[in-house]
């Protein structure tokens, strides 16, 4: 077993080497490698979900308002995960001066599992934190933390995708710049599908995650770094699809107004009207990027200008 016990880890890292330099889940582990290994610095920092990263033009706020952005937004994640990448990332980067929240309706209910698992793969090893986070959701457990080699037994589509980042190295493109990506989509009939299937969604507000966020306010206060709420622009079709929305908005108001933090509400701009700048009725294409980043620039600027 010796032999065995002294290459696992060798072998691991290199596994997991070929397997970050995936542009998968989607471009996840850019953001992650960004973190670790230091490069994600910025002035402000953006969180949310996939209504964030597809959302925030770094560059265009970059320019606005004269500093360094990143946009950390994470696919399908609620703020459990989106909190837990913002401890990993002031582990390795200062701690940014300003930071946008992006909540949405999903952002303190209670998900199922953790989306796309596999993006967390190169990083859990012997990192307390990232495990503690991640362990037993979708079967990674605390072996697969701690014994090198483990958490690659039977992934027969991790190993095909490492085969594909080796043969092509350097020569696919990042899928996302400072951790944004505007899409070049048109709107989709999804949302039809989506109310044949179910003609209303409810959500409930976790208290333990309400808690964390308020926590998470108290961090930003102690450290000295202004935090603001922003809801995206959201099609008016979506806007109905839940039926205690408003109930999810007092509970931003109230939090906010708790604290002293701005709460930013794009839901009624104009394009929220317009199919054209929208390719779900959640999710601005990037024409509609362009025009809520711009808008948000201005809006931020104004208030630290204050």
């Amino acid at each position: 077993m010796l032999p065995i016990v002294l290459l696992a880890y060798p072998i691991d890292v290199l596994l997991s080497y070929w397997y970050k330099k995936s542009h998968r889940y989607p471009g996840e582990m850019e953001v992650w490698n960004a973190i670790y290994d230091g490069s994600a610095q910025c002035d402000l920092a953006i969180y949310g979900s996939s209504r964030a990263w597809v959302h925030f033009d770094p560059k265009i706020l970059s320019d606005s308002l004269n500093c360094g952005v990143y946009n950390f937004g994470m696919d399908g994640q609620n703020f459990v995960l989106q909190y837990l990448r913002h401890k990993e990332f002031i582990k390795f980067n200062p701690y940014p001066k300003h930071i946008v929240l992006s909540l949405d309706v999903f952002s303190l209910s209670i998900k199922g599992g953790i989306y796309e698992m596999k993006q967390f793969l190169p990083y859990v090893l012997w990192n307390p934190s990232l495990a503690k986070g991640t362990v037993n959701n979708q079967g990674l457990t605390w072996s697969d933390a701690i014994i090198p080699l483990v958490r690659y037994a039977g992934q027969t589509k991790v190993f095909n995708q490492i085969k594909m980042n080796i043969v092509n190295d350097e020569s696919t493109p990042a899928y996302r710049k400072r951790g944004f990506r505007g899409m070049r989509r048109n709107w989709s009939n999804d949302f039809d599908l989506a109310k044949q299937q179910k003609q209303t969604l409810q959500l409930a507000v976790d208290p333990v995650i309400l808690n964390q966020l308020e926590g998470f306010i108290q961090e930003c206060q102690k450290a000295g770094t202004s935090l603001t709420f922003v809801y995206c622009p959201e099609h008016i079709l979506g806007q109905g699809f839940l039926t205690n929305r408003q109930q999810i908005f007092e509970t931003f108001q109230t939090v906010a107004k708790r604290n002293n933090i701005d709460f930013l509400d794009y839901s009624n701009m104009d394009i929220c009207n317009d199919t054209n700048y929208f390719y779900s009725a959640s999710h601005l294409n990037k024409d509609g990027a362009m025009i809520f980043s711009k808008q948000l620039a201005h809006d931020l600027k104004t208030r630290w200008q204050q």
